[in-house]
C-alpha cells in the first residue's frame, strides 16, 4: 500500500493541547478513578500511585504519568500475513479499516437486517481482503450463533480464515486470550514468530467512563498485555452522559482515563505496546441517544491524533459512523467528513471507518464497498498535490500553445494512468443518457453488484490444511 501521511489538520492549538494535558493531569491526581479489585490496586500502589484499598480509590500523581510515557513504547508495527499489509503505526502515518461489533447485518440478498453470524465474520473479511482502501479487519460483528464461551476463538478463526490483513478483535475472558494466541501461534510456526510479526492483537473497553475501571475486562487486559499482543485501550465516554458536555470537557476526561490506562498497562509489562485508544461520542439532546456520526465526533476525533502525539503514542482512532439504518446520503455524508477530518489529523490506526451503520448496531455488506471508496478519497486528499518541474508543466503549455488541446498529448496520458486522479468504483461519472440506458442505477446498487462479485468468487486457502486440522482437533471451531 501507499504510505499517507496526516498531520495537515489542527483542531487545537498547541497551547490548548497542552491545555488539556494538564488538566486531565489534575483529574488523576485530584479526582483519580475507582477501581475495585486488590489486584489492580496493588499495581497502581506499587508504582507509587496513592490508592485506598477501602473505598477503592486510586490518585495518580503526575510524575507516575511521566515515567510511563518514558517507557511506553512510540512506535507500534502492526503485521498482516503478507508484507503489503503491514501497519506502521508511527509519526502521523494513516490507516484505514472495519470495526465492531454490530449485532445486526443488512443482508445483501434479501435487504433486510437479521442477526449477525459467525459465516457473516467469515464472508467480510474475505470482502475485505478484496477492497484496496481497507487496510485492516477488526471483527465487526457478533457472533450471535456462537456460545459465549466459543466466541472470540471462533471470532479470530473466521477472521484469519478470510484474510489476511491485520486482524483484531476483543476477548472475552483470559482464557479466551490464552486460545487465540494458541490459534494464531500455529499459524505463524510458533509464539515467538508471532510476538516478532503479531498479525493480531486486541481491543480492551477496560474502562468505564467516568473514570471506572471494568475489572473483567481489566483482567482480559492483563492477560494480552502478560502475552506480549498488542492492545487499544479503549475508552469511550459520550458528552453529557458518561462525560461532560464540553468537547474540552469530554477530551480532559478521555485523556485522563487514557493515561492511566497506558500506567497500568506499563505497570503490568514495562515496554508494552499500547494503542491510545479514545472513542468520543457526542449525544443526542433531544432524546440523550449516543451520535457517533455528529460532526462534533469528528472535532474530537481530530483532536484526540493531538493528544496522542503530544505524548508521543500511536493513536487507535474513531471515525466512519453513522445513525443511517441503510447505506444512503446521511451515511455517505457523515461518514465522509468524519473521515476526512480524523485522517487529515493523521490518526495512525482508524477503526470504523467501514462497513458501520445505525450507531453500530449494524453493518451491509455494500457499505464496505462504498466506504472503501470513500477511504479512498480520504487517502488521496493525504497525498496532496505534487508540485515540481514535470507537474507544473511550463514546457508543455509552451508546447500546446494558446488556443490549443491538452487531450492528446503524452504528459495527459500519463497522468491520467498515474495515480494523479482517484476514480471511485461506485461513483457514475457517465452522462444522463447513459446512466438512464444502464438503468438508472444509484451508489446503492453499484455497490452490491460489486459485493456480490467479491463474495462469489473462489476462496483460496489462508490458513494450511494441516495447520487447520491442527486449530480444530484443539479448539470448537463452529465454521464448516
Amino acid at each position: 500500500m501507499k504510505e499517507a501521511v496526516g498531520g495537515k489538520f489542527m483542531v487545537l492549538s498547541e497551547k490548548q493541547v497542552e491545555r488539556i494535558h494538564r488538566a486531565a493531569l489534575e483529574v488523576l491526581k485530584r479526582v483519580g478513578l475507582r477501581v475495585e479489585s486488590e489486584r489492580f490496586l496493588k499495581i497502581y500502589s506499587d508504582l507509587g500511585a496513592k490508592a485506598d484499598f477501602k473505598t477503592g480509590i486510586v490518585k495518580i500523581p503526575p510524575k507516575l504519568v511521566e515515567e510511563a510515557l518514558k517507557v511506553v513504547p512510540h512506535r507500534v508495527v502492526l503485521y498482516g500475513r503478507r508484507p503489503e499489509h503491514t501497519l506502521d503505526l508511527s509519526d502521523a502515518k494513516v490507516f484505514v479499516g472495519t470495526g465492531g461489533a454490530a449485532v445486526r447485518i443488512i443482508d445483501l440478498e434479501a435487504g433486510q437486517a437479521r442477526p449477525t453470524t459467525l459465516q457473516d465474520q467469515a464472508d467480510l473479511a474475505f470482502l475485505v481482503e478484496n477492497l484496496e482502501n481497507v487496510h485492516f479487519f477488526q471483527c465487526p460483528v457478533v457472533c450471535t450463533d456462537v456460545p459465549k464461551e466459543a466466541l472470540t476463538v471462533n471470532s479470530f478463526y473466521a477472521a484469519l480464515s478470510g484474510t489476511t490483513k491485520h486482524v483484531q478483535e476483543s476477548a472475552t475472558s483470559p482464557r479466551a486470550v490464552d486460545q487465540v494466541v494458541e490459534l494464531a501461534a500455529l499459524i505463524a510456526g510458533g509464539e515467538g514468530e508471532l510476538l516478532a510479526r503479531p498479525f493480531i492483537s486486541f481491543v480492551c473497553s477496560w474502562m468505564i467512563s467516568p473514570l471506572k475501571v471494568d475489572v473483567g475486562v481489566a483482567e482480559v487486559l492483563r492477560r494480552v498485555v502478560e502475552r506480549g499482543l498488542p492492545v487499544a485501550l479503549s475508552s469511550a465516554p459520550v458528552t453529557g452522559a458518561t462525560a461532560p458536555a464540553t468537547l474540552a470537557g469530554l477530551l480532559t476526561l478521555v485523556h485522563a482515563e487514557e493515561l492511566s490506562g497506558i500506567v497500568l498497562v506499563q505497570g503490568i509489562r514495562e515496554g508494552a505496546p499500547v494503542l491510545y485508544g479514545p472513542v468520543p461520542g457526542a449525544t443526542n439532546f433531544r432524546t440523550m441517544g449516543y451520535v457517533g456520526g455528529a460532526v462534533e465526533a469528528g472535532l474530537m476525533n481530530a483532536a484526540a491524533v493531538q493528544l496522542a502525539r503530544h505524548i508521543g503514542v500511536p493513536i487507535y482512532s474513531d471515525a466512519g459512523l453513522t445513525e443511517a439504518k441503510a447505506p444512503d446520503i446521511q451515511a455517505g455524508y457523515e461518514k465522509a467528513a468524519n473521515i476526512v477530518l480524523v485522517a487529515l489529523a493523521g490518526g495512525n490506526f482508524i477503526h470504523h471507518a467501514a462497513g458501520m451503520l445505525e450507531s453500530m448496531l449494524a453493518v451491509a455488506p455494500e457499505q464496505y464497498v462504498i466506504d472503501d471508496d470513500i477511504c479512498g478519497m480520504a487517502l488521496r486528499a493525504l497525498a496532496g498535490i505534487r508540485v515540481d518541474d514535470e507537474t507544473t508543466a511550463v514546457e508543455v503549455i509552451g508546447e500546446v500553445g494558446p488556443g490549443g488541446d491538452f487531450l492528446t498529448h503524452p504528459h495527459t496520458l500519463k497522468f491520467a494512468r498515474s495515480g494523479e486522479f482517484f476514480i471511485p468504483k461506485t461513483a457514475d461519472r457517465s452522462l444522463r443518457a447513459d446512466w438512464e440506458r444502464a438503468g438508472r442505477r444509484n451508489t446503492r446498487d453499484r455497490a452490491r453488484e460489486i459485493a456480490r462479485g467479491i463474495l462469489a468468487r473462489p476462496r483460496p486457502r489462508l490458513i494450511p490444511e494441516e495447520i487447520d486440522h491442527k486449530i480444530r482437533s484443539s479448539f470448537p471451531i463452529l465454521l464448516p
